[in-house]
């Protein structure tokens, strides 16, 4: 009795290493495509707070980088910066979707992006390897910005330090990529008259996108994608072109928005491909990049409709 169990023990577990084995071969082709090839991914949401998903992204972004990609991460902190705030006293508060500024909360937000945020996903990164350096938008010029102004009613409101990017200087970060490093880099950035800016971290990962000639940009969120028709319907588009998305962004959520634009704006900047993945999902990025069916929404340039 016991050689049977033991010789049904031997077959399931061959099977199971044949099923690896198909899983790893079926990768191939997505491995070929994208080796030496950068990525660069704005990480954030769900996937930013819950210690298994931040445990599970490291190990996504170590991943890629053994695999031969270069990986690039732009993220915010949202959470952690409303969190640092109500400790100092400061109120939050929101013109048209983007954060109030004031000199007050700039000190917060750069404390919290740079020293806190970006110093945990180097961290975590870094448990598997010396590959993390975190920097800033303000290193070495990495972004310059400008004011930025909310529209309200059509009219420009003044939100304090908040900025728009102007320049990207990605000189040292491909200089990290090159000696096999993983850049993090925090969404802040000073402007040509000195000031620092909170920058929207969706939109500087997409213009470090474009300035890297990356071959993709990865949006992670809290949404399995852009929805067909929210709230009516929870089916999700599975790709669309910028000449589509372009029509469909007066209509979108504030919240899906700048994740959209930035999607956009990187494609019709050059980038082939860029996606909106679903971070609350283990391994989301692998599933992406190395599988078939994908997952979540993907922007296509106009002319590649079908």
């Amino acid at each position: 009795m016991s050689d049977i169990v033991s010789g049904a023990r031997v077959r399931t577990n061959r099977a199971g290493a044949l099923d690896k084995a198909e899983t790893l071969i079926k990768a191939l082709p997505w491995l070929e495509r994208f080796h030496g090839k950068t990525v660069v991914i704005k990480y954030g949401g769900h996937a930013m707070t819950d210690e298994a998903l931040r445990a599970s992204f490291a190990e996504d972004v170590v991943f890629l980088r053994y695999a031969g990609l270069r990986p690039v991460i732009v993220h915010g902190g949202g959470p952690q910066i409303n969190a640092a705030l109500d400790r100092h006293g400061i109120e939050s508060t929101f013109t048209a979707g983007l954060r109030v500024t004031t000199p007050e909360a700039m000190e917060v937000v750069r404390m919290v992006l740079v020293g806190q945020v970006g110093r945990d996903v180097v961290g975590l990164i870094n448990r598997h390897g010396p590959f993390a350096v975190g920097m800033s938008g303000e290193d070495a010029n990495l972004f310059t910005a400008e004011r930025k102004r909310a529209l309200v009613d059509g009219e420009p409101v003044d939100i304090g330090q908040v900025g728009e990017i102007v320049e990207v200087q990605v000189g040292a970060v491909r200089a990290l990529l090159d000696d096999g490093r993983i850049p993090v880099v925090s969404s802040v950035a000073r402007g040509d008259d000195g000031e620092v800016y909170n920058v929207n971290a969706d939109t500087a990962a997409a213009a470090l996108a474009v300035a890297l000639d990356a071959a993709k940009l990865v949006v992670l969120t809290d949404v399995e994608g852009l929805y067909a028709d929210w709230p009516n319907s929870d089916d999700v588009i599975d790709r669309l072109t910028t000449d589509e998305l372009a029509a469909l962004l007066p209509k979108l959520s504030s919240g899906m928005v700048p994740k959209m634009e930035a999607c956009l704006q990187a494609v019709r900047g050059g980038v082939p491909r860029a996606h909106v993945l679903d971070g609350r999902v283990p391994h989301a990025l692998l599933l992406e990049i190395f599988t078939d069916e994908g997952i979540g929404t993907m922007v296509l340039p106009g002319e590649a409709a079908e």
